[in-house]
């Protein structure tokens, strides 16, 4: 059942869908056709649709070699896929709360991010969002582009492979990448809709190429690898823990980026049911799914060469038939283009149209963030994974899980799911705070933050924060950097905005009588 509000009101059932009525759009400085709410007759995502969503963006080189990094650490494979389970459940619950804006109001994230930060103030989680974004947008489009490199040699020979170098890589390898690039964007510009189809399609068809690997690695191997049968270097006991609780942070971090801009899709779902569903049946098994498929063939590949290959890419490099290499090469290129399309360039192309909604539309945004995605240098990133990828990204994913515990007070236990859509897009309202920022987010985010990497250390030589950390005191919070930011910005933003409620929103509400200053500008 839907319903339709006047822009006044803000006592609406809380399972209601709500559009402005025809002709209320908001117009201004602060709105644009990319970041209005989406009307209802266009909200037409189903289960599915959510569902393939996630099983497009699970379905990835990163996300096939995260089992690996737990083996690395002494797990074996039940603890690994038990981790990623549960990081995956742990995950899916701010999702779920931060995405059920989109169905109700059919906003995007950083006009969500606007209710609780100001309508100035969303610029910050919004850019911070973006900017782990692009990184990734660069990152994963180099991986993309290494991979069609490496099997596209397999087909056409030593021309190919051995081409001339350009900057330390050949230039086939750079042509690769750039292709890649380009095939992105051709999709991402055509919008929303474009994504979703794409999506349907590609979920389906990378399961089928995942389990066509499994099924060849089998045959090769007679069975399944060694792989299985090997104990865990940690056993069950306190050394398991003590390596499980930074690991599970790890791996919620995955998709903590998600977790925050998820409106940016589920402003498009037909029913609230339609997202929750889609979310829950494809998140967690999905990932879950994918973690034991890549344990299963990479013990296969124990067994045929040796030694664990846990790099999808290489593996299918060693397959000898022409015909199952193109497969594997168009699989890789799906898989690839759906995680870094729907992950790594929506959310930035609307954060980034929230900066200058006059000049910025989405598709510009998807621009800018592809051209971020080069100027960025994702090879030499890749070169360092250590100093960059994992302590620098997995730093600003850290801070991410603040932002989603402001956003979750703010919207559910301060506004209890109501929001004045008119007042997202316009200064001097409800959610206009002191000059358009609202200071107790901000300070939540700031607090939450310190919390969150304050003790965050590196190896000596491979990353930014000392051996110690940047705070000694709080390095015992570090393995838990995600959790600690999070309910340390959700507690502080909910008391903060108790005790000192903003005056223009009580004045609007009927609450106070003294006059607002109008906002200049």
């Amino acid at each position: 059942m839907s319903a339709t509000t006047t822009p006044t009101d803000r006592t609406g059932d809380p399972g209601d869908r709500v559009e402005l009525p025809e002709g209320a759009a908001p117009v201004g400085r602060y709105a644009n056709a990319d970041l209005l709410p989406v009307p209802l007759a266009q909200r037409r995502w189903t289960t599915y649709n959510f569902a393939a969503l996630w099983v497009g963006m699970a379905h990835n080189i990163a996300s096939w070699t995260l089992a690996s990094g737990l083996v690395a650490l002494g797990m074996d494979w039940k603890q690994a896929v038990l981790t990623i389970a549960a990081a995956n459940v742990i995950v899916l619950v701010p999702m779920l709360l931060t995405g059920h804006a989109g169905p109700k109001y059919g906003i995007p994230f950083p006009v969500f991010a606007r209710a609780a930060f100001g309508v100035r103030g969303a610029n910050l989680p919004a850019l911070v969002r973006a900017a782990v974004a692009c990184a990734w947008f660069g990152i994963q489009t180099w991986i993309g582009g290494s991979g069609i490199f490496l099997l596209a040699g397999r087909l056409l020979g030593d021309w190919w492979s051995g081409a001339g170098h350009i900057g330390g890589y050949p230039w086939t390898q750079w042509l690769s990448f750039l292709l890649f690039w380009a095939v992105q964007i051709a999709i991402i510009v055509r919008g929303m809709e474009t994504v979703r189809r794409f999506e349907n399609w590609a979920a389906p068809f990378v399961i089928a190429g995942a389990l066509a690997l499994l099924a060849w690695m089998s045959v090769k191997a007679g069975g399944l690898g060694p792989l299985l049968d090997q104990p865990s270097k940690l056993g069950w006991g306190s050394g398991f823990w003590k390596v499980f609780f930074p690991s599970l942070m790890g791996m919620i971090g995955f998709w903590s980026t998600l977790s925050l801009n998820i409106p940016d899709f589920t402003r498009y779902a037909a029913t609230q049911r339609a997202q929750l569903w889609g979310q829950s049946l494809g998140l967690p098994t999905t990932m879950t799914a994918f973690a034991l498929l890549s344990v299963l063939v990479t013990s296969g590949s124990q067994a045929v060469y040796g030694t664990a290959i846990w790099d999808p890419v290489a593996l299918a490099a060693k397959l000898d038939n022409w015909a199952a290499i193109l497969f594997a090469l168009v699989t890789v290129l799906v898989a690839t283009l759906s995680v870094n399309i729907a992950a790594n360039t929506v959310s930035p192309a609307f954060d980034l149209s929230n900066v200058a909604p006059r000049l910025i539309s989405f598709r510009a945004g998807a621009l800018i963030t592809a051209a971020v995605g080069i100027v960025i240098l994702p090879w030499k990133l890749i070169s360092s994974p250590q100093a960059y990828i994992y302590t620098w990204l997995g730093t600003v994913a850290g801070l991410l899980g603040t932002v989603a515990g402001v956003l979750i007070a703010d919207y559910w236990l301060i506004r209890r799911t109501r929001l004045d859509l008119p007042d997202l897009y316009r200064a001097g309202g409800r959610y206009w705070y002191d000059g358009g920022w609202n200071w107790r987010a901000v300070l939540a985010f700031a607090v939450g933050g310190v919390l969150a990497i304050g003790g965050s250390h590196s190896a000596p030589g491979a990353g930014p924060f000392p051996s110690g950390g940047l705070i000694p005191a709080l390095k015992p919070l570090a393995d838990y950097g995600w959790a600690v930011g999070l309910g340390a910005a959700l507690v502080l933003h909910t008391a903060l905005s108790r005790l000192i409620p903003d005056r223009r929103a009580a004045q609007l509400d009927g609450l106070a009588e003294a006059p607002l200053t109008e906002p200049r500008g």
